[in-house]
């Protein structure tokens, strides 16, 4: 195990009702005005958003609105909501939805006290060390921002969809109401519950040695996914299954799962790019692409492959031929996908075949760059991965 720090201070309040204490705890968390930022009109049909509006004038604290975060959200909202908080003198942003919504509220929060373009931090590694203060009340579980400090943006120029991180954008309290989620149909629930899965696979799949704890703590986690999502499928507004869902995507990624050990990513970044040319839900691009980024790296590390066969889906051991229990893992994985009811190769995504040069050249692995943590891949190695995922 390597060296880490971790300190993960958000504030959770979890349950049916717990987005009363919306307005109590933007006062808690020093906000006195506050922009609250949301996605379509789901919130306001099914009145989480008058729910929040309520408990925010009960604690009598003014708020500006700014709705209109698209999935994949865009950098020109993010510029729009720097200007209205600079404008409007705002001190806290409230983020009232998914990860969409809430990755939005972070790029807003870093760019308002920074005197350059906020997109300096996307995608070049410079932490933001400052920021507006973060809350969220959360809608959908998947994206698991509502506990990290990541933030992920596609720019309109360039139609980049890169990442930024900071221990200032890591959210100073969430709100996480399982009943929310109850709403939400079956494919936007199962694609929450493959970023879910994903974010831990992509911490998983490491190179460093002895990490048995946090090796127990991915296999936990996507175990209690193997096990609820079908729950949920079955019965959307399963309140148990929901509630186990929403905080196992917290969990995910958080990076409770992934100190002390290399992580990869790669699968993500590989599958940004089809989520910003094709805007595809992010879970559904990562069903397509993870399978195939497994079979691809699998020689790398048969024996990893296996345990997480093994371990995570129930398969037999093959002491003589451990790679055909790694496969079978990835078979299992592949079919649960399925069993949920995310789509199994590019055609399904809309994507298409004659796209996958484009798609390799535009993430850049030029100049000797790879991408990933687990096998470091070249231009010519992703380009193979988008075409095991045809």
């Amino acid at each position: 195990m390597e060296n880490f720090t971790f300190y993960a201070p958000t504030y959770f309040s979890f349950g049916d009702g717990s987005e009363r204490q919306c307005g109590a705890l933007v006062r808690r968390f020093g906000g006195t005005k506050v922009l609250l930022h949301y996605g379509g009109g789901s919130v306001r049909r099914n009145g989480v958003l008058d729910k929040v509006v309520a408990s925010l004038t009960d604690a009598g604290i003014p708020y500006v609105e700014l709705g209109g975060v698209q999935p994949n959200p865009r950098s020109g909202l993010v510029y729009e909501g720097i200007g209205l908080c600079r404008r409007e003198g705002i001190d806290f942003i409230l983020a009232v939805g998914g990860g969409s919504t809430i990755d939005s509220a972070k790029a807003i929060a870093a760019g308002v006290p920074y005197d350059g373009d906020f997109w300096d931090y996307y995608g070049t590694g410079k932490p933001v060390d400052t920021a507006l203060p973060v809350g969220t009340v959360l809608t959908i579980a998947a994206a698991g921002s509502e506990g990290s400090p990541d933030s992920v943006i596609t720019h309109e120029e360039g139609m980049r969809k890169w990442g930024a991180s900071g221990e200032a954008l890591r959210p100073r309290f969430s709100i996480l109401n399982p009943m929310f989620t109850c709403t939400l149909p079956a494919y936007q629930t199962a694609c929450g519950a493959t970023d879910i899965m994903a974010h831990v696979c992509e911490r998983y799949f490491t190179n460093t040695a002895d990490v048995e704890t946090t090796d127990r703590l991915c296999e936990a986690v996507l175990k209690a996914m193997i096990t609820e999502t079908p729950k949920v499928m079955a019965d959307l507004g399963n309140y148990q299954a929901r509630a186990n869902i929403m905080w196992a995507g917290m969990v995910a990624h958080n990076n409770l799962c992934g100190v002390g050990r290399a992580q990869d990513w790669a699968s993500h970044d590989i599958e940004h790019e089809l989520s910003a040319k094709y805007d595809v839900a992010h879970g559904a691009g990562l069903a397509v692409v993870m399978p195939a980024w497994m079979t691809y790296v699998l020689p790398h590390d048969v024996q990893r492959f296996a345990q997480f066969a093994v371990r995570v889906w129930g398969c037999d051991m093959d002491f003589a031929d451990p790679e055909r229990t790694a496969r079978e893992g990835i078979a299992r994985f592949r079919a649960f996908l399925s069993s949920i009811g995310m789509p199994q190769g590019f055609a399904a995504l809309g994507a298409r075949e004659e796209d996958i040069p484009a798609l390799t050249a535009h993430i850049g692995l030029t100049g000797g760059r790879t991408l990933g943590g687990f096998v470091p891949l070249t231009a010519a190695d992703v380009e193979a991965i988008y075409r095991l995922a045809l």
